[in-house]
């Protein structure tokens, strides 16, 4: 059931198709057109469909290799369903930059055994790991095999300062990244990379990549004093259209 594409066949499939990328302005598009949509449940256990729009998704992969710079030589493990707004940067900043995308068996989440051989036998030098899966990850026989390993990126839940640690001794030469973000902000709003030193007891999520803004806020909307408690706000380019079909919400 899986399609072959043959790249060394003398009349390709695609021999008779446009050698360059259409012209978006030709066919009515735009960076405000629609890129994706991706349901989330947030906190009232309903599905919500954020609209994401492609300076949105843009804007956020331009910041990441910016950040970490990708290189063509690099490998990227992609793992995260595609339901899953991780997924996009997995896909797309690996494309964009001419590196390997390695696909991940389907629930190599639930194997951290198997996903450690996957990352020696592949050289992979680019994952991301929620920080539930991480600790499940250092916990696996071989860790300190990952040598090739040079980005963790964390993100989806609070990463705790023991895994920052524990990662920090086991692969001392990875650089560890934790981002922060909701699925209506193009996956991700703040980062912070963990020092090599790291001995606090909170793991920021740092401050605002690019073309975003945030802000603590109170119940009136208006800003909180420094070391209070407040809402958190984002703005700029990476903030969704909305939710498909549930303006109320919006």
């Amino acid at each position: 059931g899986v399609s072959v594409v043959d790249l060394d066949t003398a009349t390709p499939a695609w021999a008779n198709l446009p050698a360059s990328d259409p012209d978006p302005r030709a066919l009515g598009l735009s960076a405000r057109h629609l890129a994706y949509v991706i349901y989330t449940s947030g906190s009232t256990g309903t599905p919500k469909g954020a609209q994401n729009e492609h300076r949105a998704i843009i804007n956020r992969l331009i910041w990441m290799q910016r950040a970490y710079a990708l290189q063509a030589t690099d490998v990227v493990l992609q793992k995260t369903p595609f339901g899953f707004d991780v997924s996009a940067w997995e896909f797309f900043w690996t494309l964009l930059e001419g590196a390997t995308l390695v696909l991940a068996p389907p629930d190599a989440h639930k194997h951290p055994d198997a996903l450690v051989d996957l990352i020696v036998s592949q050289r992979i030098t680019t994952a991301h790991f929620v920080p539930s899966m991480l600790v499940s990850f250092l916990d696996a026989k071989g860790g300190e095999h990952c040598r090739s390993l040079r980005r963790l990126v964390c993100s989806g839940e609070a990463l705790a300062a023991a895994s920052v640690q524990r990662a920090r001794r086991l692969l001392p030469w990875t650089g560890l990244h934790n981002l922060y973000g909701p699925t209506e902000a193009a996956i991700d709003a703040t980062a912070w990379s963990c020092p090599a030193e790291f001995d606090g007891t909170i793991v920021p999520i740092g401050r605002p990549i690019a073309n975003t803004r945030v802000y603590l806020l109170d119940g009136h909307g208006a800003p909180v004093p420094f070391g209070a408690v407040g809402e958190l706000y984002i703005g700029g380019a990476g903030v969704a259209r909305g939710y498909l079909n549930r303006p109320e919400l919006t």
